[in-house]
């Protein structure tokens, strides 16, 4: 039972980890509105969080010990969690900043919003939790 929990709170956990992620970028784009040549980035949340949550069947990253020197040295390392695209400009300016501040702000302040439920919802599973332990 407590690993049910675990997972439950785990892929919470790891969607509020992307949103912090998202956030950061969504804030960075916005920063460099009025950077000459600056392309704005963003990830598709949907395939990121899909992503990150069938990683967690794979095994976690591996070095090879290596027991002479002659030997060469191996990594696997797992890809990172989101995959950073490029939007789209839907009006072009004349210095190639491709951000658009109207765009820019929506997904910030979407983004924020869903991350802030997601926060809601995990403090909501705690108490009902704790208020079944009580009983």
């Amino acid at each position: 039972m407590i690993d049910r929990i675990g997972e439950d709170l785990g892929f919470f956990q790891t969607a509020i980890n992307l949103r912090q992620q998202r956030q950061e970028i969504l804030a960075s784009n916005i920063a460099n509105a009025d950077t000459p040549n600056y392309k704005a980035r963003d990830f598709d949340f949907k395939s990121a969080l899909q992503d990150v949550m069938t990683e967690r069947m794979r095994l976690a990253d591996t070095k090879l010990a290596l027991t002479s020197a002659r030997h060469i040295p191996g990594a696997a390392v797992s890809p990172d969690s989101a995959e950073l695209l490029y939007r789209q400009p839907l009006q072009p300016s004349l210095d190639g900043n491709t951000v658009d501040m109207d765009v820019e702000r929506v997904q910030f302040a979407d983004n924020t919003l869903r991350y802030q439920s997601d926060l809601t919802i995990i403090s909501q599973r705690i108490k009902t939790m704790l208020a079944a332990l009580q009983q």
